[in-house]
């Protein structure tokens, strides 16, 4: 009995370091922006700046972005732990076998991609743009270019592949780009120019951007470490709207190409297409929601990319999602 007890005692030792082998990693969690500091990470980096990652037990470092940043095949491949991404980007990956990436907090409840005219075209309506001559610089293979190109055919306008920046359109009166209403037509208009703007969205296609999204087997794994960041990122985001100046003035000294006042006329210009938008009798705050998904969203959306063939199958939308 007595030559057991030294194996009993070191399996004793032994059960802390057992319970924790289903805890998170005390490692840095890499949460990577698919574009530069901008305000429309202002809530992530509210979190960061103030301190919200730490006070719900997370080291977060934000992995800045740039043009094309393949942020779901980063998550995905598990070379970073969480990531934003658009809802359109998790249902293809989910459509072509990816590992299972699943969407915890949406940003935009409206998403700010956009077609930006000139003042002087005089157009009313978003459909006014591809039923006149002139012409259209986009990526015309983004989900949502193929979605219009099909909703407004035929097409009396003339399209172009769109290089990035604003320089053409500049140039050309006649011509349309696309933008996010939070972006382009800020800096159209800081070079003079009198632009309008028209929401996609308008149109009928509205998939949730700026999604912060997690591979499904850390959510499985780790459901309170995935619970803790959307928690502190909902508390950045409430404290980024309701005053973005700090973090604002911080983000300046990452992103030295946008000035102050481009800073702020973006955060107040995305702001309405952030903060949820209450049903009749709900009666809810600015507060309340916010960050939050529907199923049927999720299923107009994997509808839509059906109906364009942009996927072959019919995808589950309540496990592309999750709300904590």
């Amino acid at each position: 009995m007595y030559q057991l007890w030294p194996l009993i005692l070191s399996l004793f030792c032994q059960l802390p370091a057992l319970s924790q082998a289903a805890a998170p990693e005390k490692s840095t969690l890499k949460l990577a922006l698919n574009w530069k500091a901008e305000p429309q990470f202002g809530g992530f980096y509210e979190a960061s700046f103030s301190g919200l990652f730490k006070k719900h037990q997370l080291d977060v470092t934000l992995q800045e972005g740039g043009s094309g940043t393949p942020t779901i095949q980063m998550l995905a491949s598990g070379q970073v732990d969480y990531a934003v991404v658009s809802a359109d980007e998790i249902v293809l990956s989910r459509d072509r076998g990816a590992p299972e990436v699943v969407a915890l907090f949406a940003v935009y409840q409206t998403n700010p991609a956009g077609i930006m005219t000139h003042e002087n075209q005089k157009f009313k309506k978003l459909e006014d743009v591809f039923r006149n001559e002139g012409t259209l610089m986009w990526q015309s293979g983004l989900p949502y270019a193929q979605y219009l190109a099909k909703k407004y055919a035929p097409l009396k306008v003339h399209s172009v592949p769109y290089l990035g920046g604003i320089g053409p359109f500049l140039k050309d009166p006649k011509s349309s780009q696309q933008c996010f209403v939070t972006s382009e037509p800020l800096a159209a208009q800081k070079a003079g120019a009198k632009v309008k703007t028209f929401l996609v969205s308008d149109s009928g296609y509205n998939p949730y951007t700026t999604v912060l999204a997690v591979r499904a087997s850390r959510l499985k794994k780790y459901p309170e470490e995935a619970s803790s960041m959307v928690q502190a990122v909902r508390e950045g985001w409430r404290a980024y709207l309701a005053d973005p100046k700090a973090s604002n003035q911080k983000m300046a000294g990452i992103n030295k190409a946008m000035d102050a006042k481009t800073f702020a006329a973006s955060a107040k210009a995305q702001k309405p297409l952030i903060e949820p938008t209450a049903s009749p009798g709900q009666g809810l705050s600015s507060d309340q929601g916010l960050g939050q998904m529907s199923k049927e969203r999720w299923e107009t959306l994997v509808q839509q990319m059906l109906e364009l063939k942009l996927i072959r199958q019919k995808i589950s939308a309540s496990s592309l999602f999750k709300d904590l």
